[in-house]
This record gives structure tokens, sequence and C-alpha cells, in this order.
């Protein structure tokens, strides 16, 4: 029998936060970016559950999450208390949770620094599995003085989606032979890779929640959404066969920065590229790896459309002078009628580099923030 754990910290970021400031408990807090008085532009990282209840969530904004803030405060709820990301501290917190698990649990796959996949097979039983588990929030509780969900399930798949139901500190157990009955009426973006788009284009056709979706034959989704009809088929009926697996390594590094002001200034744009480089550089080496073969640069202009390009080098390079060059050659276009034949401003750039070396090893896959 194969069963399978989800752990998701809840409001990692924020819980942290109210932890280690007694006089932030209570209290509507948001961790992200600078508002600046509703000029600021970065996004919300996290925020916590009382925040929530004004609109607040992870990706919003930073600006629309300061106006929510306003809106609350003119109705006469308390402010919200905007904190800057301390990401070193989070990762500290995050490794101490991980021991915890590995502590109770011999197969750990941290799956961000807030979430892990864990293997309950040995338990040979739900039951057994559950009462691990609830040993495993205590134990954080008691130590960490946090709160945690955890979803049990047959596979991956599920175990996630049920983490995500009862939070904060819920334990969701789904059994094998209750996998449809679970899915059924959950709203069809609960399904990893059904994003709005695809939502939207569901209710067009008054596909809303998963039971809807399973109408459809495997060969009408391909049609419906290509190669990822066939992988949606399985997951709306519960079906993964991906392991959990020890390591989870990191597969690219980069940089990015959302500038104060929308901007098509070459010189400003190519120094800052410049110095996001460096740091890439810098974080490479210092993450233990020694050479990169992509290199990969975003673009989100003004209006929030967002573009990727990338060029995949004929040998590995540790090269910063190569990472430079690549970077300036992919963001060239985007001044000029290329890929930017609007003439749009630039509100934000990222670089990355990608196909990792670690000592002649590849590796894949890195530690990311969840909600």
């Amino acid at each position: 029998m194969r069963i399978v754990g989800h752990l998701d910290m809840d409001a990692f970021f924020a819980a942290i936060e109210e932890r280690e400031h007694p006089s932030l408990r209570g209290v509507p807090i948001l961790v992200g970016a600078d508002p600046r008085g509703g000029r600021g532009r970065g996004v919300v990282s996290t925020a916590n559950y009382r925040a929530r209840e004004y609109g607040i969530h992870s990706a919003l904004p930073i600006s629309k999450a300061w106006r929510l803030s306003e809106v609350a405060r003119q109705q006469g709820n308390p402010p919200v208390t905007f904190l800057p990301v301390r990401m070193e501290r989070y990762g500290e917190v995050s490794g101490h949770v991980m021991d915890t698990l590995r502590r109770f649990l011999f197969l750990v796959e941290p799956a961000s620094i807030d979430e892990a996949y864990f293997d309950l097979s040995s338990c040979e039983s739900y039951t057994l599995a559950e009462e691990v588990c609830r040993k495993i929030k205590s134990a954080i509780r008691e130590e960490e003085h946090l709160t945690a969900s955890v979803g049990i399930g047959p596979n991956k798949l599920i175990a996630k989606i049920a983490s995500g139901l009862c939070k904060p500190d819920g334990l969701t157990v789904v059994r094998e032979e209750d996998v449809l009955a679970f899915l059924s009426p959950l709203p069809v973006r609960t399904i990893p890779g059904v994003g709005p788009k695809t939502e939207a284009e569901l209710a067009r056709i008054g596909v809303k929640i998963i039971k809807d979706m399973r109408r459809f034959s495997q060969e009408e989704l391909r049609g419906m959404f290509g190669k990822r009809g066939w992988d949606l088929y399985g997951k709306i009926r519960g079906r993964d066969e991906s392991p959990v697996e020890e390591t989870h390594e990191v597969k690219s590094v980069g940089e990015q920065e959302t500038f104060e002001h929308d901007t098509r200034d070459s010189s400003f744009l190519v120094e800052r590229l410049r110095s996001m480089c460096e740091d890439v550089m810098r974080r490479l080496s210092a993450d233990g790896f020694t050479h990169f073969r992509r290199v990969v640069l975003t673009v989100r202009f003004a209006d929030f459309e967002t573009s990727s390009r990338s060029h995949t080098l004929s040998v590995p390079t540790n090269s910063l002078t190569v990472l430079q060059r690549e970077a300036m050659s992919l963001l060239m276009p985007f001044l000029d009628d290329r890929e930017n034949p609007q003439g749009k401003l630039v509100r934000l750039i990222g670089v990355r580099v990608e196909k990792l070396e670690q000592f002649g090893v590849h590796a894949q896959a890195p530690l990311i923030e969840s909600e």
C-alpha cells in the first residue's frame, strides 16, 4: 500500500514574524515589497490569515494590497502591517522544520521553503499514518511555535490537494477508495496545471467542478488542451505515479528586479542587468555550483505582458563575462522593434541560469515559497 503525506506550513513567513514579534499577534501582517504609500512596485510574498480577510494574498501587487489595507482602515479595521522579506531567517526555520520531519520519517522531499512530501507507506495503514502526522504537527507546534497543515493520500497529487483544504492547522486524510468522491465537488482550479485561462475556457462550456470535467474522453481533452489534456485526464481521476524523492535540488539560479519607474532607458537597463548577473554568479557559487549552460532573460512591460527568451551554450561555462554578454544579447531586442514594436516601457527584468553543474553533476529543482 502506497501512502504519501504533504506538509504545508501555514502563512509561513508571516507566522515567523508573529512568533518573533509578539506585538504583531492578531494584527493583519503582510510580508513583501515596500508599499511606498501605494506606489510600491513589488508583490506580496505572503499574508497572514487576518490580512487575507481583506482580500490580500500571495503574488498580489503590493500597491493593491496597500489600497485594500486603506479601505479596511477607513472602515474602522486595523491596517495591515507591511514587513520586508527576511529570506535568510525563513530558510533557517525551514531547515528546522525539515529536520523535525526527518526525525519521524525515512523519506522526505522538500518541495519549497515551506512544504514537503514524505512517504508514509511503511505505516501500512492510514490510521497509523494519521497518528504519525499528528505527532509531527505537535512537534512543530511545540518546537517552532508554528502550525502546519497536512494532507494524506495514495499519491503526491492527492496529498497536496488535501493539505490545502483545511488550513490553518488542518489534517485531511483521503483513502484510495475515496479519491474520486473527494475530487468530484472541487473546483477545476484545484487541479495543478489548471490556471485562470483554462478555468475560464472550461467555464464557457459549463465545466466548473472536477466531476463535470470527467465527462470528456482522453482524446477530447487532448483536442481541447493539446498534450496537457493527457495529463489532465489522469489528474482529474486522482492518478499520480511520481515518486517521493529524498533530494530536490536547485535547477536554476536567478535574480529579478521591479523598477521604481517604468523605463526604456537602455543605459539604466544594461547597468541593472549587469549587476543582476554579478549577483547570479555569487549565488551560483554559494549554492555549490560550478557551471551553467543556459541563460534565460525575462522582461515584463508596464502593461504586465511578460516574455522570456533563452539561449543554451554549446559548452558549460562559469564566466561572468559570458553571462553578461548572453543576457545583453537577449535584452537588446526588447529595446527595439524586434521584441517591442509598440515601444512599451519596461517594468521588470530578470535573469537566471539553468542546466547547472555541481562538480560535474546536473542539478534539478529549487526550493521556492508557496502559499
